[in-house]
């Protein structure tokens, strides 16, 4: 009997342990996704159109040198948030009694300018669909976010449209930069020598990628799902790199893509006020059809972005009030999409502008966040159970922090031109 006895509970236990380990897994793969949604947004997209138009093949250096600082940037940030299993702004406040909360109001601002350019975004995304008015196709998405956010029905449903509909951007885009025949040689070429060196384009498109609450985000999900401790550090860095990759890889295709039409005397519009620079060259390339799928990737891209800054900037809150319950938590992020709706239709810059602004905004802050991060890294070791702290990625760290305050320095002026005040 005893004997029979131990046989399901040898098997309970393998099925225990097959359920961790899967839950693991997924919890790493929710992590990259999120990551990597975040990044893969409309201004993701309009950023990379806009600025291969302005630079042609120069603009590749500006890809690597993004890849470059995200790498080390999420490196850092994934680490030391999972190590010292805390959200950053109280990581912040325990380093630097005070820090969190200024952390948590400039995500926050970043967040709200940045869901102003998503909503945005969905208007640009129902205008190539539709023809419909940017202004209006942006107030309808917004009421729709609210909806899909306040029923967790829905939600499951769009999540599962999303990796669709990301699924086909991926194979459009691949096929746009097939037929487009950019100038790879050129291209290649100018990834390490470029005719130009582009300050605010670099800021703005790492701002884009891993700045303001996009750094933060994957993080907080890892930690959220109790990924943390130095026994889940390989797998945490394993899951940055390939966060970061996937994301640089799609870049550069989408910038082949549009370099290709570029090159081939295309005028591509990145100014008025209906401008939408990505839908002009995807229309260039592959014909009205082209124009209109293209317009549903963007959409579905933009709404996913609405929810996600949304839902991180509020989860910022909790420094202000730790026993903030889960259902205020849901009224502050639709009154947050509300307010983002209401700041975007009073707003006269042109959606495309916009969305390359909240890039440079939120490049603007991430060398505030990386500084305090390091610094914790560098002198309370007391805040990771006593880890050491690899010296090379803290050194890595500091370079790339200075560089984004050099940058930021240089390019603050041309970045808050783009709103047009």
């Amino acid at each position: 009997m005893e004997r029979n006895a131990a046989v399901p509970a040898g098997q309970s236990a393998i099925a225990q342990g097959l359920e961790t380990v899967k839950s693991r897994r997924s919890a790493l793969v929710a992590a990259i996704f999120l990551m990597a949604t975040s990044a893969i947004g409309p201004g993701f997209i309009t950023q990379t159109a806009t600025f291969t138009t302005k630079l042609g093949a120069a603009f590749a250096f500006g890809i690597l040198a993004s890849i470059i600082i995200d790498f080390v940037v999420q490196l850092n940030i994934w680490r030391i948030v999972t190590l010292t299993r805390m959200r950053a702004s109280d990581v912040a406040n325990a380093a630097i009694p005070g820090s969190g909360y200024l952390l948590a109001i400039l995500v926050i601002v970043g967040g709200l300018f940045f869901n102003i350019g998503n909503i945005g975004g969905t208007g640009l995304g129902l205008n190539a669909v539709f023809g419909l008015d940017p202004k209006i196709g942006g107030a309808i998405s917004a009421v729709f976010s609210i909806g899909i956010f306040l029923s967790k029905r829905a939600g499951l449903a769009v999540d599962r449209f999303i990796i669709f509909a990301g699924i086909l951007m991926i194979v459009l885009t691949l096929y746009v930069a097939f037929v487009s025949g950019p100038p790879v040689g050129d291209a290649l070429f100018q990834t390490f020598l470029p005719d130009t060196i582009d300050f605010a384009t670099i800021t703005t498109i790492v701002g884009g990628t891993v700045g303001g609450y996009i750094t933060y985000s994957g993080a907080h999900r890892l930690l959220d799902r109790g990924m943390v401790g130095q026994e889940h550090l390989p797998a945490v860095t394993r899951a940055a790199l390939t966060g970061i990759a996937v994301t640089g890889l799609m870049r550069y295709v989408l910038f082949l893509a549009i370099l290709g039409v570029v090159a081939s005397g295309v005028v591509i519009d990145t100014a008025s006020q209906a401008a939408n620079p990505a839908a002009q060259a995807f229309q260039a390339a592959s014909g009205d059809f082209g124009l209109r799928l293209f317009g549903i990737i963007f959409w579905a891209a933009a709404i996913t972005s609405v929810i996600g800054a949304a839902y991180t900037s509020v989860s910022f809150i909790t420094v202000f009030k730790q026993d903030i319950s889960e259902r205020a938590r849901n009224l502050a992020t639709v009154v947050f999409i509300a307010i983002s709706l209401v700041c975007y239709l009073l707003m006269t810059t042109p959606p495309a502008a916009m969305l390359v602004f909240v890039g440079g905004l939120n490049g603007l802050i991430l060398p505030i966040g990386l500084s305090i991060f390091l610094f914790a890294a560098w002198k309370r070791e007391d805040l990771m159970g006593g880890y050491r702290y690899p010296r090379w990625l803290l050194v890595l760290g500091a370079l790339v922090c200075a560089l984004t305050w050099y940058m930021g320095y240089k390019s603050a002026g041309t970045i808050f031109g783009l709103l047009g005040l």
